[in-house]
């Protein structure tokens, strides 16, 4: 009452991670050259292009592609606002075990988040103020 699968249909090629279709691995070869072909055009185009771009999307887009706009600076003050927040809520959790891995937990654990945040921070001025740099020696 058992089926056993066995791979010996030529459709189906072994690796050590497991098993993929063939139509899988031709997918991915296709799907790697269009990448490929599509982040040239998008270079060239947007990023490379010597003209400026006309309408306020396509100048957003042409800032965004050639990562003139920063998203990291946003995401890490809400990842900053977030793993404050859960540590401090995550120290109420010490109360039963031990009231000073309580304390050192609601005291500490934002200072370690705050000084890591800086850290991390530290280095994004530091690309900013780069920039700042590069961008009055051109003119």
């Amino acid at each position: 009452m058992y089926t056993y699968t066995t791979y010996d249909d030529p459709m189906v090629i072994s690796t050590s991670a497991g098993t993929i279709n063939q139509a899988e691995a031709i997918w991915i070869v296709v799907s790697a050259v269009l990448a490929l072909v599509g982040g040239i055009l998008i270079y060239f185009l947007f990023v490379k292009g010597k003209t400026e771009p006309k309408g306020k999307f396509m100048k957003w887009l042409k800032d965004f592609l050639s990562f003139k706009t920063m998203w990291i600076e946003p995401l890490m003050k809400i990842a900053y606002y977030f793993a404050t927040i859960f540590v401090i809520l995550g120290s109420f959790g010490y109360i039963s075990t031990s009231f000073l891995s309580f304390l050192g937990m609601l005291i500490g654990g934002p200072i370690v988040v705050r000084l890591t945040y800086e850290l991390v921070m530290m280095f994004i001025m530091v690309w900013r103020n780069t920039q700042t740099i590069a961008d009055n020696t051109k003119k």
